[in-house]
């Protein structure tokens, strides 16, 4: 072979190569409310285990190599970690699915689905099997009533289709020692329909919900701007008066959560939007 077609050669599969990873990049940014991750040489050090002793970091636990696929999720995370605990009943800022009838089928499935879960992430009540397991820290260092350990590729595959065994995140209380499993976080795309969520977990013994009518203040502005009026905390709940405030307004962010926690003791709690203590 000469050494011009060997070169043609060598192009074409890295031409390949890199079309594909800008596919797999773009899937990934595209699902809501997920990150996709940077990697540099030190976060690649880390990966293999050879980073030094004196960074003195904890696997999973360094969130600034992760980059949020859009910026206006990124400005309203920290208020949505904590509107996901507090919030109850009706708010303009989370939408809520319909309650449907409770049959019989629902229940045993949604048992189905609690048992499956229960048995798939018992190995995790060891928080650093889930960070050896590719579970990353949401937000690590901001107080959390609960904290999301995020798996992005079990994230991407829920995009896709629903495996009761493999949650997006796993939910954990902060202890003096570390961590406390309590429960686990499905996801889906924000363009789920109600019938959608409801094939995966019954919406006669849960509600799925997703975090809608964020306004955000101009850029320039996002440091020094009144909170009270703009976030997934403000007053500002419509287009119209997000742009009147000089606003950026979205209809919702990040895509459809349901909270489980497996080893509460009946359905209402096993399905609530928050641990119960």
């Amino acid at each position: 072979m000469s050494a011009g077609s060997e070169v043609r050669k060598v192009a074409a599969h890295t031409g390949m190569l890199v079309a594909a990873v800008f596919v797999v990049t773009v899937l990934l940014a595209a699902m809501p409310g997920h990150r996709v991750p940077v990697v540099d040489a030190q976060s690649a050090q880390e990966s293999q285990g050879t980073s030094s002793p004196s960074q003195g970091s904890m696997p999973g636990m360094d969130h600034s190599k992760m980059q949020q696929a859009d910026p206006d999720e990124q400005a309203s995370e920290k208020d949505a970690m904590s509107d996901m605990a507090h919030m109850h009943g009706t708010n303009p800022h989370m939408t809520m699915t319909a309650v449907r009838p409770r049959t019989p089928e629902d229940v045993q499935r949604a048992n189905e689905i609690v048992a499956q879960l229960k048995d798939s992430i018992e190995k995790y009540r060891d928080y650093h099997v889930a960070l050896n397991d590719g579970f990353r820290i949401f937000l690590p260092n901001i107080p959390q009533p609960e904290y999301h350990f995020t798996n992005y590729g079990n994230g991407f595959l829920a995009s896709f289709h629903f495996d009761p065994t493999k949650p997006t995140s796993l939910l954990y209380k902060k202890t003096a020692t570390g961590y406390e499993l309590v429960g686990a976080m499905y996801t889906m795309p924000k363009r789920a329909t109600e019938d959608d969520l409801n094939k995966r977990v019954p919406l006669s013994v849960t509600s799925w919900h997703l975090h809608t009518n964020l306004c955000l203040p101009p850029a320039d502005q996002r440091k020094t701007a009144d909170y009270t009026k703009f976030g997934l905390k403000g007053s500002i709940t419509t287009q119209e008066a997000c742009d009147a405030a000089g606003g950026h307004f979205r209809p919702s962010v990040f895509g459809w959560m349901v909270h489980i926690y497996p080893y509460e003791s009946s359905l209402d709690k096993i399905f609530a939007m928050h641990h119960h203590d």
